[in-house]
């Protein structure tokens, strides 16, 4: 399998859910694509501190290294584990549960309120800089607990087409994260329609 660590934007939009919950678009962080190409957007240093950016969790000049995308990527599988025992109804893993309580609790997530002279009363999180990476694992830790407990909890699946493994939102009859996956799958439905005729 070839490993790519780097961000490719090209590679696969957010999945259906990934809008409205920052956990599905954690866990989805790493996927695979045909061919054996393991995508990692949390992969390296770079990397990680660009998506924790891209989503409002840290400055663009973070700093982040090699140990914080680690307790990044530790957190992600754990999330991916409490996914895949909600989605086939199995019991959870007792470290998964315990790392997404042990970041729930780092730091509080709230917004406090400020107050600016020039432009009043507004809500900010206060994150000094040593606190960064735990106010992420903190903030989507919680997103986790909101997708598993939630109205969408029941909609939450894998992607239905081999070898994708990413979860997304299910809504109506589709079971796939992105039109590329579709297409896969209706591909190989058709396919394998075409060779059970032939036999």
């Amino acid at each position: 399998m070839r490993v790519v660590r780097e961000t490719l934007t090209a590679a696969l939009p957010p999945a259906p859910g990934a809008e409205r919950y920052l956990a599905l678009d954690f866990a989805d962080s790493s996927y695979v694509l045909p061919g054996g190409h393991f995508i990692d957007l949390l992969g390296t240093p770079e990397s990680t501190n660009r998506w924790l950016a891209e989503r409002g969790l840290a400055p663009a000049d973070a700093g982040v290294q090699e140990m914080c995308a680690t307790r990044l990527r530790v957190l992600r599988e754990h999330v991916r584990a409490l996914f895949a025992a909600h989605v086939a109804r199995q019991p959870v893993l007792p470290a998964a549960l315990s790392a997404v309580n042990d970041a729930l609790s780092r730091t509080p997530t709230a917004a406090l309120l400020q107050w600016d002279e020039t432009n009043g009363p507004y809500r900010a999180a206060l994150c000094p800089p040593n606190e960064i990476l735990d106010r992420a694992l903190a903030t989507l830790a919680a997103d986790t607990a909101d997708l598993l407990t939630g109205s969408d909890a029941d909609f939450l699946t894998t992607c239905d087409s081999a070898p994708c493994n990413r979860y997304l939102i299910r809504h109506g009859r589709r079971h796939w994260c992105s039109t590329r996956c579709g297409d896969r799958a209706r591909a190989a439905r058709a396919y394998a329609r075409a060779k059970s005729k032939v036999d």
